[in-house]
């Protein structure tokens, strides 16, 4: 049996700031190394940023240039981060979060088991 591995696991989700609706995640990736956790949000960034307006814009390329820096140092000493953007009234968010992951049962590769498309994230509900 292989023995658990440290690595990142990070999301992508996006939240209407004028509904008041629930973020939705609209990616996952499992990262082996600080390095391929950052740049996954690098490269999301990078190939969102022409369509976002001036100001996310702006918000995204200081992330790329200054904040990216301090995200992998952070990630380095096993602290969470998050980068957010925000583009009209759409909040776009990052999470990284250092985690240890199980072997799977049946894993060819990067094929997950069937098993695994079975389960689907849980959103956190508000309490009113």
């Amino acid at each position: 049996m292989e023995k658990p591995q440290r690595g990142y696991w990070c999301e992508c989700w996006t939240e209407d700031l004028t509904d008041g609706a629930q973020p939705v995640l609209r990616a996952s990736f499992d990262a082996y190394s600080a390095p391929q956790a950052d740049r996954w949000v690098a490269v999301a960034l990078r190939t969102i940023s022409p369509a976002l307006d001036p100001e996310a814009s702006e918000e995204a390329w200081i992330w790329l240039y200054e904040g990216r820096i301090q995200t992998r140092r952070a990630l380095l000493r096993a602290k969470p981060c998050t980068v957010s953007v925000t583009h009209a009234s759409t909040r776009i968010t990052w999470t990284i979060r250092p985690v240890l992951f199980l072997p799977l049962a049946h894993r060819q590769g990067i094929e997950l088991p069937a098993c695994a498309y079975d389960f689907k994230p849980h959103t956190k509900h508000k309490t009113d």
